[in-house]
């Protein structure tokens, strides 16, 4: 695909991943590919075939709806083996995570539980200091409360990333680090995506219950609609159960550029932001009972579709993210989603509003922080619904 199209459409579908350095590695490995279910009109199997590429080494892929479904795989398992990549492997879908944190605070919003017209800090004062006195809940959740990032004191290189995998951010610490910076603008004036903001919710969804966010997410969601593959992993860096091994283009011990594995790294930086495991069939089934009502329901499910009336921080284009969700119009009709990214994995989950196509999938990319969108998860959004316009 032309650089201009790339450029193009990895704006448009806004993914919420932290850039990263962006190296691209060549290399040569067997490739796998396998594909299930009655084809849809787009050629999702092409785009995926031949895998391993630079770009990534697996991919994990299914369409669904009423317009028709299809679901495949490509890659290996892991570059060692070459074995296929196992399509009803784990992976870790990132920012995905917040769609669900955002309806665990709806759903205890429609039990009054929960006001998004109130402050963030009624709820946690001794959190919230008296500079972010006015930011909602509801502002949390649409990335309009102008808290910045938090220090994590881990560097801005994937090197230095991967140094410090295992530590521990505890997400008190985070928000007392953000808070204590003064705001990037007064709530509720521009939208800026941050994963801060759903730090916030997961705390608060806590203070409320009683219970751990974890906990909570588990007992509305996930044991509810029988996502037996999905799970929230709190402090372990390994992933539970099978996954398709994840690498990422850094420099190595020997001082050259390559692949190193890894699927081993706590995700305690993106908590309820970031830290979600699961399976392209779980999150198709997810996807396919959000947008019918089932997870959200009532006049609350309008929230994860409605954009604040604002502005980008950064671009000046109007506000993309709702609640949970972002949008854009690609082949000219709207398609709501959510992109997310960790080293070594970039997933999506995306559908039209009356559910008409859906589309999830998991793409194990080399450079799954990169300034631009991965090229493999790029072709699959336009093969899926077309460029944007």
């Amino acid at each position: 695909m032309r650089k201009p199209t790339r450029t193009l459409l990895a704006a448009a579908l806004v993914l919420g991943v932290s850039a990263g350095p962006a190296l691209t590695p060549a290399f040569a490995t067997p490739s796998a590919a396998a594909s299930t279910a009655r084809p849809a009109s787009p050629d999702l199997g092409a785009v995926i075939a031949g895998l391993p590429r630079a770009d990534a080494t697996a991919a994990l892929v299914r369409l669904g709806g009423t317009e028709g479904s299809w679901s495949g795989s490509s890659g290996v398992h892991d570059l060692t083996t070459g074995a296929p990549a196992d399509p009803a492997a784990r992976f870790r879908a990132g920012s995905v995570t917040k769609v669900f944190t955002a309806a665990a605070v709806l759903q205890l919003a429609a039990e009054r539980r929960i006001d998004l017209d109130r402050t963030a800090r009624s709820y946690l004062p001794e959190l919230i200091p008296g500079r972010y006195a006015t930011v909602t809940v509801r502002q949390l959740l649409n990335h309009t409360h102008g808290i910045p990032a938090p220090d994590l004191a881990v560097g801005d290189t994937v090197e230095e990333w991967y140094a410090h995998r295992f530590d521990v951010h505890s997400p008190e610490a985070m928000v007392r680090s953000a808070t204590a910076k003064p705001r990037e603008f007064r709530p509720g004036t521009k939208q800026h995506y941050l994963n801060i903001g759903y730090t916030i919710a997961g705390l608060i969804v806590e203070r409320v219950t009683g219970d751990t966010y974890e906990h909570q997410v588990e007992r509305r969601i996930l044991r509810p609609l029988g996502l037996r593959d999905t799970y929230l992993p709190g402090d372990a860096a390994e992933l539970v159960g099978p996954y398709n091994h994840g690498y990422q283009t850094m420099r190595l011990d020997d001082g050259t550029t390559g692949l190193r594995d890894v699927s081993v790294w706590r995700a305690t930086d993106g908590w309820a932001a970031g830290d979600l495991v699961s399976t392209t069939a779980d999150l198709e089934r997810f996807t396919r009972a959000l947008f019918a009502g089932r997870v959200v329901r009532g006049p609350l499910l309008e929230e994860m579709f409605t954009l604040p009336k604002v502005a980008d921080l950064k671009s000046g284009d109007p506000a993309a993210y709702s609640a949970g969700l972002s949008m854009k119009r690609l082949g000219g009709r709207e398609v709501w989603g959510k992109t997310g990214g960790r080293w070594g994995y970039n997933a999506a989950i995306a559908s039209t509003r009356d559910g008409a196509r859906t589309l999830v999938y998991s793409v194990n990319s080399t450079d799954a922080k990169g300034q631009d969108m991965n090229p493999t998860a790029l072709r699959l959004m336009v093969a899926a619904y077309g460029l944007p316009g």
